[in-house]
């Protein structure tokens, strides 16, 4: 598998941390970590199917997916390319209306949000293109054709920069709190410019922490401690819901992007 990460031009770096395209020239099956954003992927060629309880579902040609707190495995057919968008945390807002929130845990066709026709345009383009950068070029047309007067907001980027900063170790009254708002008003704001719950949110961060941060040798129940667990089967639980794996698998075996 070959995968290359491309820097997004400097009107759209406000909201896209990167568009990757992922090649694979021989059939192979990819272990997908959750993410704190949204994605859009455009299949340029070949053929993915998401893999669930055993069974091959093929993806849509351009297909939009929502946070996540589990692993999810994408199976690649021999001579497949893709292109993945990959959103900043509050970036998908800037060109999308619709209630993000409902996509948490989904991967459903890009054709729910945006007209079938308009996507037929690019999905044809993007097989035409000989080269990675006409591809990047034709979906960044894309995004700044949707782009709208987008204000982020500023509570929320804060609540997320405290999360990150506490490795998702925070309890949500006390994030209201110090941003003083209350929690139904902070946990509504934030489900609809993020796209999960501020508790969802946290999870992530909490996890991803934990890989990003693991020193080698280091004990799993001091990395479990660390992370602000006290019972090692509830973190050995929430571990394999976002892996998929054990934590002495994982770290043991790390095959994933």
């Amino acid at each position: 598998m070959k995968i290359i990460d491309f820097i997004p031009t400097e009107q759209l770096r406000p909201f896209i941390k990167t568009y990757r395209i992922i090649e694979s020239e021989d059939e192979l099956t990819n272990r997908v970590l959750p993410s704190t954003s949204l994605a859009i992927a455009f299949r340029c060629k070949g053929n993915i199917n998401y893999i669930k309880e055993n069974q091959h579902d093929k993806l849509p040609v351009s297909t939009i997916s929502g946070i996540r707190k589990s692993v999810r495995l994408i199976n690649y057919a021999k001579d497949t390319a893709t292109l993945v968008v990959q959103f900043k945390e509050a970036g998908a807002k800037a060109f999308f209306k619709e209630p993000l929130h409902e996509l948490f845990e989904e991967s459903v066709s890009l054709d729910n949000f945006i007209p079938q026709q308009k996507i037929a345009v690019i999905e044809d383009l993007l097989a035409e293109a000989k080269t990675n950068n006409q591809k990047i070029a034709i979906i960044e047309q894309f995004l700044l054709s949707r782009l709208h007067n987008y204000k982020p907001d500023d509570l929320i980027s804060a609540a997320i920069n405290i999360i990150q900063s506490k490795k998702g170790i925070i309890k949500i009254k006390e994030l209201a709190d110090s941003l003083f708002i209350s929690q139904d008003a902070f946990e509504k704001r934030f489900r609809k410019t993020i796209g999960s719950s501020p508790k969802q949110f946290c999870y992530v961060v909490r996890i991803k922490s934990i890989i990003d941060h693991k020193q080698k040798n280091q004990n799993l129940i001091d990395l479990a401690f660390d992370a602000g667990y006290f019972d090692q089967s509830h973190f050995n639980k929430d571990f394999k819901l976002f892996t998929g794996q054990t934590p002495t698998e994982f770290f043991n075996f790390p095959s994933f992007w």
